[in-house]
């Protein structure tokens, strides 16, 4: 059973994920191995939820923007294919002891600039809310 970190779940609603990329985050947080990595082409995670392809991209773009998911690079800076990790604050572990070590960790690592933090959109003013498209008359015929 892994122990799920917490730390980044309490700010999820301030994120302004949309639906695809809450069912995207939701698999990867299923497939995840310890520590948060997951290793999955896009199109088996988006084939899990449902998502077409142009769905899945976008959704895991804004993931990626909000640093939820990190994508490890090779030596080159090319990203590694079928390869993400969620970040600490919300990743999976073995024990408590690992926990709190990687939590630890990565507020260090934050505090370096080596990690991002994740991040919520900034607004000056909330977004407007979609208006719920009410019903219109039609005239019947005749």
């Amino acid at each position: 059973m892994l122990i799920q970190a917490s730390a980044g779940f309490g700010m999820l609603y301030r994120l302004d994920l949309t639906k695809a990329a809450t069912d995207l985050l939701s698999v990867l947080i299923e497939r995840q191995e310890p520590g948060g990595e997951v290793n999955a082409s896009q199109a088996q995670l988006a084939a899990r939820v449902g998502l077409s392809r142009n769905s899945a991209n976008t959704a895991m773009a804004l993931l990626e923007s909000r640093n939820l998911v990190l994508r490890p690079t090779d030596s080159e800076g090319r990203r590694r294919y079928r390869a993400y990790y969620l970040h600490p604050y919300i990743a999976s572990y073995a024990t408590q002891e690992e926990l709190e070590e990687a939590i630890q960790d990565a507020a260090e690592r934050i505090a370096e600039g080596e990690l991002p933090e994740i991040t919520a959109p900034l607004y000056e003013t909330a977004p407007p809310k979609r208006q719920p498209q009410g019903l219109k008359p039609v005239r019947a015929a005749g």
